[in-house]
């Protein structure tokens, strides 16, 4: 048996299917050679695209998903072609199946269709800081089905595609680099309340993480049942560890008011006992 004969030899021949050596060895060329393609547009993502200045991480990352998934969609189309297996014949057992599927893959398309939005329109990429069901966490990944969210305590939650279309969500990201948050916290009744004033505002400008501009700024909320209100803003470009710069002002508050005798108070009663 020659070369010729080898290459030609039937693995598998079906009514719609025609397998021979040669085109096994060609499907097996068409997928290494692809992969080769879309390892070297990723060495090109990474290091040409992303460390420029200017260039944002999230967009290319989306761009490089969106080539990656188009150049698999022509190879695998190139491999069933080679095998013999027409896509024609492919498509209308397709139809059929979902026909029979029904209901069942519903929630998978509109995941699927969701990922495709999220991809095309941009409105959530990689490494953006994002609030879905009162968690808060960072895109680590845009997938078309599900997309890996990191939250605070590194833990990866994978969530449907179709949440982020059709649920409350917040893109932390898209606001202004510079957020506003803020620290409340009540003193006694008696207190001097400029003084309050002056140890809250200075708990926070002294924290290296809070933005000197805006100047932060110290609000006096209310007289409480057992308290004076008050509230203190600043604003910070670090919102994903921003619980950690509000402890670290607390910790400061606490220290400052021992310091200058400005107490916080409990919550009490008083009792009025009549005979």
């Amino acid at each position: 048996m020659n070369l010729k004969e080898i290459l030609n030899y039937t693995l598998i021949e079906k009514a719609h299917l025609h397998i021979t050596v040669y085109s096994l060895l060609m499907a097996a060329l068409i997928l290494i050679i692809t992969e080769i393609i879309i390892w070297t547009i990723s060495r090109i993502f990474k290091k040409r695209i992303y460390p420029r200045p200017g260039i944002d991480i999230g967009k290319s990352h989306t761009i490089y998903r969106l080539i990656k998934y188009f150049l698999w969609v022509i190879a695998i189309s190139l491999v069933l072609q080679t095998v013999g297996l027409k896509l024609t014949f492919l498509l209308a057992g397709s139809a059929a199946l979902l026909v029979g599927l029904g209901l069942g893959l519903q929630e998978i398309f509109k995941d699927i269709v969701s990922g495709l939005i999220l991809l095309f329109e941009g409105n959530m990429k990689v490494n953006d800081v994002v609030e879905v069901e009162d968690e808060i966490g960072k895109v680590k990944e845009v997938g078309f089905r599900n997309t890996k969210v990191e939250t605070r305590d590194n833990i990866i939650h994978i969530i449907p595609n179709s949440k982020f279309i059709t649920e409350h969500v917040v893109n932390w990201s898209h606001i202004e680099k510079l957020t506003r948050f803020s620290v409340d916290v009540g003193v006694a009744y008696g207190s001097d309340v400029r003084l309050v004033e002056k140890v809250l505002h200075d708990c926070a400008i002294s924290h290296p993480k809070v933005a000197k501009n805006p100047d932060p700024f110290v609000r006096f909320n209310s007289f409480g049942d057992s308290s004076l209100e008050f509230q203190v803003f600043f604003w910070t470009d670090d919102s994903f560890y921003v619980e950690n710069t509000k402890s670290d002002i607390r910790f400061e508050i606490d220290k400052q008011f021992r310091e200058n005798k400005i107490q916080i108070p409990f919550p009490q009663r008083d009792v009025h006992i009549k005979k």
